[in-house]
């Protein structure tokens, strides 16, 4: 049996919905921003989907020039870096995401610990992807 607690029914929902969500155990009450039918915690199986505020905090990041694919459709490249990081949420779990509203080509520009929140605004559906940006 398929678990809905996939990446697929997780961008459906950030599309639909335009809410982040993640997943919380119900025997321990893990937090996790990943869709997730098993909690890394207690090894239950007993999740429920989450809603997260979207706000969170840049932890750390880097600037990417050799880009994949999807990216480079979009223009990015050698000469338009993109930024990806790690991004520390409200409520304290960490994900990965790409950090729009930036320029790559100057990260000296980009703070950590500086607050984001959440970024639907270039929501690919063929290739999604997580994105934050400065608050």
């Amino acid at each position: 049996m398929a678990s809905e607690f996939n990446s697929t029914a997780f961008y459906k929902k950030l599309k639909e919905d335009g809410k982040l969500v993640g997943v919380r155990c119900k025997a321990c009450g893990h937090l996790s921003p990943e869709p997730r039918s098993m909690c890394p915690e207690c090894h239950g199986f007993d999740m429920e989907w989450h809603p997260f505020s979207g706000k969170a905090k840049l932890s750390t990041f880097t600037c990417i020039s050799i880009v994949p694919v999807a990216m480079a459709a979009k223009g990015y490249g050698r000469d338009k870096p993109y930024c990806s990081g790690i991004v520390t949420l409200e409520e304290g779990p960490s994900i990965s995401a790409r950090i729009t509203g930036v320029d790559g080509a100057k990260p000296q520009s980009i703070e950590t610990g500086m607050d984001v929140v959440l970024d639907l605004e270039d929501l690919d559906p063929e290739h999604p992807s997580l994105a934050f940006k400065p608050a």
